[in-house]
C-alpha cells in the first residue's frame, strides 16, 4: 500500500476537525509537531492556510485552493492503489457509502453483507441520511458512491442507476383508509400525520405540493428518524410517509400497510446511484456499484 505525503493528511485531518488539537488525537501525534508542519507548507506557500480563530482554526481561500487539490490526489492514489491490486488478483479496500434512511436501515445493509462475504478485504463505511447532507458529503469526497432520493442531476454527479420512487402512505393494517388501493393526500386530511423533518425528501416533496394545492396535514409528530415516525403510525391511527422502497420490510413483516400516492406530483420521485462528476472510483467500490445496481434498481 502506498502512503500517501504526510501533509496532505495533515491538511485533510486538520480541514476535517477544524480543531490543530483533535486533529491530533485522531492522527496520533503531537499537536506541537502539526501545528509546525502546517506552518512550514504556509511558509512555502507564503499565504496562510488556516485562520487562527479563539478555538479552532478555519480555512482561508489559499486553504480552500489546496485542500480541494489535496483531496483530489488523496482519491486518485486510493484509486490507482486499488487497480495495482485488482491486476495482483486482490480485492481490498474500504467502500464508503451514503444511502438515504429508506434504503439504509434495511435493503442495503443485506446487499453489502451479501456481497462482503466474497470479498472480506473490504470494509464498508455507511453513512445514511438526507439527500442534502449526502451530497455534501460526495462533494467533498468523504464518500465515493451515494443512493438518495432526487439528487441534483449532471455535470455535478454521474448517474449509476436510477429507480422510480412513487410516494406511499403508511398505516396500521387496521387503519379505515388500508381497504383502499390507493390514495390521494387529499384522503389523509382527516388523520393524524407523523412526518419527517425537512431533511427528508419525501417532507420536501410533501411541503412543496401542499402549498401548491392549499391542502393542509394534521401534523401531530415530526422526527427526524424514519423508524420513529414509523413507530408512531403502527401504535394508533396516524399515517406516515415513505419512498416505496422504505415500505417493503414493514409490509412483509405485517407491521404496517403502504398505499401509492396517486396525486401527480407526488408519483414520479426517483432513487438514483450516483458518484462524483469526474472521479476515478476505486477498483472496491466500482464494483460494488455494479452488484448495488444488479440488486437494488435491477431486481427491486
Amino acid at each position: 500500500m502506498l502512503h500517501p505525503p504526510r501533509l496532505y493528511v495533515y491538511l485533510d485531518a486538520v480541514a476535517r476537525a477544524g480543531s490543530i488539537r483533535k486533529a491530533a488525537e485522531v492522527l496520533h501525534v503531537a499537536s506541537t509537531a502539526l501545528n509546525r508542519k502546517i506552518l512550514e507548507a504556509e511558509e512555502d506557500l507564503g499565504t496562510p492556510l488556516f485562520e487562527r480563530l479563539p478555538r479552532g482554526v478555519r480555512l482561508t481561500a489559499a486553504g480552500e485552493v489546496m485542500l480541494s487539490f489535496v483531496r483530489r490526489s488523496l482519491s486518485e492514489l486510493e484509486s490507482a492503489t486499488s487497480q495495482v491490486e485488482q491486476l495482483r488478483g486482490l480485492m481490498r479496500g474500504e467502500v464508503r457509502l451514503g444511502c438515504a434512511e429508506s434504503v439504509g436501515t434495511d435493503i442495503v445493509p443485506r446487499i453489502v453483507a451479501g456481497w462482503q462475504a466474497r470479498h472480506p478485504g473490504v470494509q464498508f463505511h455507511l453513512q445514511v441520511g438526507g439527500t442534502q447532507s449526502l451530497m455534501a458529503a460526495l462533494m467533498q469526497d468523504e464518500v465515493e458512491l451515494v443512493v438518495a432520493h432526487d439528487p441534483p442531476p449532471p455535470p455535478q454527479v454521474k448517474l449509476l442507476a436510477d429507480m422510480a420512487q412513487p410516494l406511499h402512505v403508511m398505516m396500521r393494517p387496521g387503519h379505515p383508509l388500508a381497504s383502499h388501493r390507493s390514495l390521494r393526500l387529499a384522503d389523509c386530511q382527516a388523520y393524524p400525520v407523523a412526518l419527517g423533518d425537512i431533511s427528508f425528501g419525501s417532507r420536501r416533496l410533501l411541503d412543496t405540493h401542499i402549498a401548491r394545492s392549499r391542502l393542509k396535514l394534521r401534523v401531530v409528530v415530526q422526527s427526524s428518524s424514519v423508524e420513529t415516525i414509523k413507530a408512531f403510525a403502527r401504535h394508533g391511527d396516524a399515517l406516515c410517509f415513505q419512498f416505496e422502497a422504505g415500505t417493503r420490510r414493514d409490509c412483509a413483516l405485517g407491521e404496517l400497510v403502504s398505499r401509492p400516492l396517486s396525486d401527480a406530483a407526488l408519483a414520479g420521485s426517483r432513487l438514483q446511484l450516483v458518484a462524483r462528476a469526474g472521479r476515478a472510483l476505486p477498483v472496491a467500490a466500482l464494483t460494488f456499484a455494479e452488484a448495488l445496481r444488479q440488486a437494488l434498481f435491477e431486481e427491486g
